[in-house]
């Protein structure tokens, strides 16, 4: 695997030289997202830059990948899992071993519809003869933003990589789209297209549930490098962990990283879980002035200010931090309470059908909340993360599931089929926790509540607001959005990020 890294591509429409200075100075700004290498070469009109974060083929993969015979290059973030079988079916020559290869051939033996070959995480832009092809994964695991102004386009993995004058026109690039100059953005997946028939046999699904996770991990742990997984103690990071240790190699040691406050629930259970498996486990406790240290970094990191987002970033990039120090890759599990209907807020749809479009349109908006988390706490410190529930495969099988088979029902009984399916691998009292949002298991919540007063003393918040964010919810979301405003100013807040429907 190439690893996640950091690409930046710039493409004059008109024929013109592209600005190989901007491109540079853009790549620089997320030096962070590649520490293993650097690369950057002009194509006719379009100049490609690239962070490389090396996971697997450590020698070889450095990119701009392509090659003069063609005049096809590529610059990628993410993985392709199954590059190893379009080596043998796309008309190209490779000359690397990493999976990003394939983003290029791909699309040079079928056009820009053969992205829809690929299968795994990334967001890419390739130069070739017919101009420049731009792609983002189904359910936008990589993050790609871009500027459109006049006959100049501008390609960046994170906001903050574009100039202060091109933020207000910085967009988000859509998951599940590719583009080029002559066809525009067309979508070729959608993640919440209509399932296959539903599942009539619970025994089935239980077994569906659990094959195609387990899938859906030993895929993410391909790698040259030792790998971990952030473990919380919740029913999510434990099953990941669980299968992680069923699919390790003889030798091969799995790292389990937790972090909270000295009181955290998470870090008890994070322990017990850790020890039950035999995980080599690693924790972070905080205190409340570590968490006020690090509140204006993680924001100007997270690039949001979505007040649910930021509590769980600050003990995501602290976890991400430590697990730095030990890996390059670890397995998360975003991605299941919107499958499996685990938030709380949920117990409030009792009818099937709303609860089904709900799910489905929170799975569609992860890209921009719980992804985006996601993707820059761990990137801030060149970590690579991995989402075995966002496999394509583990999203069919779970849309497969009657709705009213996943009804939240009372607390500990959320996403029970989930937690039938792996009976047995955990004890009952870790596999049959009580769900804990991670701030607040974490014990952040409570320190970041204390905090917001800090940010806005003004007690009349409310009237306040800044050009480009949407009103404030909250006194909390308000300090949190000056604080973004100091990081991104002049950032139109609408064409980048997404809400959740409460502060």
């Amino acid at each position: 695997m190439q690893g996640v890294c950091g690409i930046v591509a710039v493409h004059r429409l008109d024929g013109g030289r592209p600005d190989a200075v901007l491109g540079s100075r853009m790549l620089d700004r997320i030096a962070h997202r590649g520490p293993d290498g650097r690369g950057e070469q002009a194509f006719g009109s379009t100049w490609l830059g690239h962070a490389r974060l090396s996971i697997v083929d450590l020698p070889g993969g450095a990119q701009p990948l392509g090659d003069d015979d063609t005049g096809m290059w590529v610059v990628g973030n993410g993985e392709i899992y199954n590059h190893t079988d379009l080596r043998g079916e796309l008309d190209w020559a490779f000359t690397t071993d990493s999976d990003n290869e394939a983003m290029v051939a791909a699309v040079h033996a079928e056009g820009p519809s053969g992205v829809g070959r690929l299968v795994g995480m990334f967001a890419f832009v390739a130069a070739g003869p017919e101009g420049p092809v731009a792609a983002r994964d189904p359910v936008g695991i990589k993050p790609l933003y871009w500027v459109r102004d006049g006959a100049r386009l501008l390609f960046a993995s994170e906001i903050k990589a574009f100039d202060a004058e091109d933020r207000p026109l910085v967009e988000e690039f859509p998951a599940g789209h590719w583009w080029t100059p002559d066809d525009g953005l067309a979508r070729y997946a959608d993640p919440v297209a209509p399932a296959a028939a539903p599942f009539t046999d619970r025994d089935e699904a239980r077994t569906a549930i659990r094959e195609a996770l387990v899938t859906g991990v030993r895929r993410r742990m391909m790698a040259d490098v030792e790998i971990g997984v952030f473990l919380s103690g919740g029913l999510d990071s434990s099953l990941v962990a669980a299968i992680m240790a069923s699919e390790a190699l003889p030798g091969q040691r799995i790292h389990s990283f937790a972090a909270g406050t000295a009181a955290s629930s998470d870090l008890a259970a994070a322990r017990e879980v850790a020890a039950y498996l035999g995980l080599d486990h690693h924790e972070r406790v905080y205190d409340a002035r570590t968490v006020a240290d690090a509140l204006p970094r993680v924001v100007g990191q997270l690039e949001s200010a979505e007040p649910s987002l930021v509590r769980s970033a600050v003990p995501n990039l602290l976890v991400a931090e430590l697990a730095a120090a030990h890996v390059k890759v670890v397995l998360t599990g975003e991605g299941s309470d919107e499958l499996f209907a685990g938030y709380d807020h949920y117990r409030e749809l009792t009818d099937p059908e709303v609860l089904a479009k709900e799910l489905d349109r929170d799975l569609t908006g992860l890209h921009n909340l719980n992804l985006q988390r996601c993707d820059r706490v761990t990137m801030a410190h060149s970590l690579e993360a991995r989402v075995p529930f966002l496999d394509l495969d583990v999203i069919a099988t779970a849309r497969r599931v009657p709705i009213g088979w996943r009804l939240p029902g009372e607390p500990g009984r959320e996403k029970a089929i989930l937690r039938q399916a792996f009976a047995g691998w955990l004890p009952d009292r870790l596999l049959w926790r009580v769900k804990e949002q991670f701030g607040d298991g974490s014990g952040t919540a409570t320190v970041m509540d204390d905090y917001a007063d800090q940010l806005v003393p003004e007690d009349d918040w409310s009237a306040s607001g800044l050009p480009g964010f949407p009103a404030p919810r909250s006194r909390e979301e308000l300090g949190y959005q000056r604080l973004l405003h100091d990081a991104l100013g002049g950032l139109r807040v609408e064409q980048v990020l997404g809400r959740w429907a409460t502060a």
